[in-house]
C-alpha cells in the first residue's frame, strides 16, 4: 500500500496498542480542527484518523502488514487453491452453521470487573470497619459522553456492509460455490464507523481516573474474604455497564493470638512454681484486659477456654473463644539454696528417685497393619 501509516502516527512498526494509542492522542490534540482550522492540517487529521483505524485493530493491522488492504472486504491470500480469499473454515461455516452472531453487534460492553486487596488487623477483623480506597478505574469519557465520537459529529453507517456489520462472499471449491458471511472488516462488525474519534478517549468511549471509597467491612471477615460491590468496576465500551469490584481482605499477623476459624488462640508461659501454686496472670484481649485464673496444679499442655472472647462470626453475631495453652518451665539454672530447697520439696513428696510413668508409643501406619494382619 501507498500509504505508511507507522510513518503518519511516527511509531514504530512493532510498536504496542498502547504506543499507537498514545501516539494518536498525541498528534490529535495538535491537529484538530478545532485547533488547526487550516484545510491542509484537516486532511493530515484524517490521514492520522485512518492510520489509527487500521493500526489499532489488530485483525486490520496484520492484513496491513501482510501487505494487503485492510479497508478491502475481499482482501485476503488464497488457501488450497480454492480461490482468493478462501479459507477451509468458510467451508465449514457454510454447512455447519458456523459463522457466529448474525447482524451489526453492539459498541456497548459490560465493562470488567476489578479486584483489589485490603490489609486490615485483627481487630478490625473481629469488630469491623470502615476504609477509604483509591481505585484507578475507567469511566465514562466526559467529552463525548461514551459514544467515542468527537463533539458535533457522530458516527456514520458503513459503506461497505451498509450496517449489518457483515459482508458476504461467494467462492469456489470443490464442491461447488459456497458463500460465507463474516464481521466486515472495515467497521468491524459494528455496522457504523466513527470518522472522528474523540480526542479525550481516542473512540472508546471512556478514559481512566482515580476515585475514592468507602468500604463496610463487616465482623468477622477473614483472610481471601471476598466483599463485592455491584457495578463499582470499570465502565463498558461505549459508556457499558460498569463491572463489579471486589474487595478481598488480608489479615495481617498478631503479636499474640493466632486465628483458627472464629477461635483465637495464644500461649501463656509461666515458671513451674506459679504452675504448682496457683496465681493470676493478666492478659491483654480483643476486649481490654483480664485477670487470667491459673490454677494450682496447672501442667504444660493445659488450656483454659474463655467463652466469647473471639471473632465475631461472619454471618451472626455470636462471638468465638480464646484459647490459653499453659507452657509450664522448668528452672535450668539453680543456686546452691535454691537447690537445696527443691531436694527438700522432692524428699518430702517422695520424689528423690521416681520411677516414671510410661505410655506405649504411637504406632506407624505399617505397624499397625502388621498387627491387625498378625490378630487374625
Amino acid at each position: 500500500m501507498a500509504t505508511d501509516y507507522y510513518a503518519v502516527l511516527g511509531v514504530r512498526r512493532d510498536a504496542t496498542q498502547d504506543e499507537i494509542k498514545k501516539a494518536y492522542r498525541r498528534l490529535a490534540r495538535e491537529l484538530h480542527p478545532d485547533v488547526n482550522p487550516d484545510p491542509q492540517t484537516q486532511e493530515r487529521f484524517k490521514e492520522i484518523g485512518l492510520a489509527y483505524e487500521v493500526l489499532s485493530d489488530p485483525q486490520k493491522r496484520q492484513v496491513y502488514d501482510l501487505g494487503g488492504d485492510p479497508r478491502n472486504s475481499a482482501a485476503g491470500a488464497g488457501a488450497g487453491g480454492f480461490g482468493p480469499g478462501f479459507a477451509f473454515s468458510d467451508m465449514l461455516d457454510a454447512f455447519f452453521g458456523g459463522g457466529g452472531q448474525r447482524g451489526p453487534r453492539s459498541r456497548v460492553q459490560r465493562g470488567q470487573d476489578a479486584l483489589i486487596r485490603v490489609e486490615i488487623s485483627l481487630q478490625d477483623a473481629a469488630f469491623g470497619t470502615q476504609r477509604d480506597i483509591q481505585v484507578d478505574t475507567a469511566v465514562v469519557c466526559p467529552t463525548c459522553n461514551g459514544d467515542g465520537a468527537a463533539p458535533g459529529t457522530q458516527p456514520v453507517t458503513c459503506d461497505m456492509c451498509r450496517g449489518r456489520g457483515e459482508v458476504s462472499q461467494v467462492t469456489r471449491s470443490f464442491l461447488g460455490q459456497v458463500m460465507t458471511s463474516r464481521p466486515c472488516p472495515q467497521c468491524q462488525g459494528y455496522g457504523t464507523i466513527v470518522p472522528t474519534p474523540c480526542v479525550e478517549c481516542a473512540g472508546d468511549g471512556r478514559v481512566r481516573t482515580r476515585r475514592t471509597l468507602t468500604v463496610k467491612i463487616p465482623p468477622g471477615v477473614d483472610n481471601g474474604t471476598q466483599i463485592k460491590l455491584a457495578g463499582e468496576g470499570e465502565v463498558g465500551p461505549g459508556a457499558g455497564p460498569a463491572g463489579n469490584l471486589y474487595i478481598e481482605i488480608v489479615e495481617e499477623p498478631h503479636d499474640i493470638f493466632q486465628r483458627r476459624g472464629d477461635d483465637l488462640h495464644c500461649t501463656v508461659t509461666m515458671p513451674m512454681t506459679a504452675a504448682a501454686l496457683g496465681t493470676k496472670i493478666p492478659l491483654q484481649t480483643l476486649d481490654g484486659q483480664v485477670e487470667l485464673d491459673i490454677r494450682p496444679g496447672s501442667q504444660s499442655g493445659q488450656s483454659i477456654t474463655m467463652r466469647g472472647r473471639g471473632i465475631q462470626h461472619l454471618r451472626g453475631t455470636a462471638r468465638g473463644d480464646l484459647v490459653v495453652h499453659i507452657e509450664v518451665q522448668t528452672p535450668k539454672a539453680l543456686d546452691a539454696e535454691q537447690e537445696a530447697l527443691l531436694r527438700k520439696l522432692a524428699q518430702l513428696r517422695g520424689e528423690e528417685r521416681p520411677s516414671g510413668t510410661f505410655a506405649p508409643g504411637q504406632q506407624g501406619l505399617f505397624s499397625r497393619l502388621k498387627d491387625a494382619i498378625n490378630n487374625r
